[in-house]
């Protein structure tokens, strides 16, 4: 049965819309969706791989159908036909993909401004809390960020118990509906500065719900802030404050990875986001807030006066075979140098 030329290409166009769709939607090339800005690009992304795919069929299924259709018979060696060209078919096959690269520009530019990424006036962000952003991206933020004044104060008074310092820190009752979270990046490491809490932190702690708006720096060279499972990304430029919205959606730890060529060592700038209940969050400002007010110095004096040499040093020194009964047999003779 011959069937004819139209109703074939229908059924091959057929065909290949319903595989193009099917593997549009059911590619598992995404990783999972953890915030609510994500299943927007996941969006986009389907489209795209759904167009693609159409393509990629009806270009090589052209191609295998040439070679089996147009191949030389065997004993022909005459010329193949002169085709100068065909006016109509160039045309129609240079307007769909300017259409299509169009409409994806479009619906594209649409998702981006949606996420945020387009308000050129808008510089609150950016330029939030400027004194502790500038301290951000000083050299060793990380640690002049925990050395607030209680931590000057309780150098030079008594010291306070921990529950005495626990109860001089604010405690926050419920996550903000959003928050501001400065993001310095350094080679080769992020430093995250909450502003209104004076915490500093070499993670990023969100809680879930919350609209966590980054303003991002570099101390350097060219960063980038890149979370997948958020589908955010943004560059992070010496001298010109970015900024990055998103929210979290679901907890648990993801990656967050610099996407930008910083030097020898930029793949090993990784550090992650750690997306918690607003409960779990609250906790986690608390105690940062407990150890930055209990002071470096003072933990440190602490631990050394409360434990014997040999049980101080032990955790250290563990890892070379060195067990405590020779620590202390070293602190003797080091102690009584007379007695050996």
């Amino acid at each position: 049965m011959n069937i004819p030329g139209s109703i074939t290409t229908l059924l091959v166009g057929i065909v290949l819309t319903i595989v193009s769709l099917w593997y549009g939607q059911n590619h598992g090339l995404m990783p999972v969706a953890a915030s609510t800005d994500a299943p927007l690009v996941d969006g986009l992304f389907d489209i795209m791989m759904t167009i693609g795919t159409g393509l990629f069929l009806l270009v090589q299924g052209a191609i295998v159908y040439s070679f089996f259709k147009f191949r030389r018979k065997p004993g022909d060696d005459t010329d193949g036909p002169y085709i100068e060209g065909n006016i109509p078919l160039e045309i129609l096959w240079t307007s769909i993909p300017a259409v299509i690269v169009l409409g994806i520009a479009v619906y594209s530019f649409d998702i981006y401004n949606s996420m945020g990424g387009l308000d050129p006036m808008d510089h609150s962000v950016a330029h939030h809390s400027q004194p502790t952003h500038e301290m951000a991206n000083m050299p060793g933020a990380a640690i002049a960020g925990t050395l607030t004044d209680a931590t000057v104060d309780a150098a030079s008074a008594t010291p306070e118990t921990p529950a005495e310092i626990k109860e001089s820190v604010p405690a926050m009752t419920s996550a903000p509906a959003e928050m501001t979270v400065q993001a310095a990046g350094l080679q080769y490491a992020w430093i995250f500065t909450y502003p209104d809490s004076g915490v500093v932190a070499g993670e990023l702690h969100v809680p879930v719900g919350t609209r966590i708006n980054l303003a991002i720096s570099a101390n350097d060279v060219l960063h980038a802030f890149w979370v997948p499972e958020y589908r955010v990304k943004q560059d992070a430029i010496p001298g010109t404050p970015t900024q990055l919205s998103f929210t979290p959606s679901l907890v648990g730890e993801y990656p967050v990875i610099c996407a930008e060529l910083c030097g020898p060592y930029h793949g090993a700038m990784k550090t992650k986001v750690i997306a918690e209940t607003p409960a779990d969050f609250n906790a986690w400002i608390a105690s940062q807030q407990v150890a930055s007010a209990a002071g470096l110095d003072q933990a440190i004096a602490l631990t050394a006066t409360e434990k014997p040499v040999d049980q101080f040093l032990a955790p250290f020194v563990a890892p070379l075979g060195v067990d405590a009964a020779t620590l202390q047999q070293l602190h003797s003779a080091h102690a009584h140098p007379s007695a050996s």
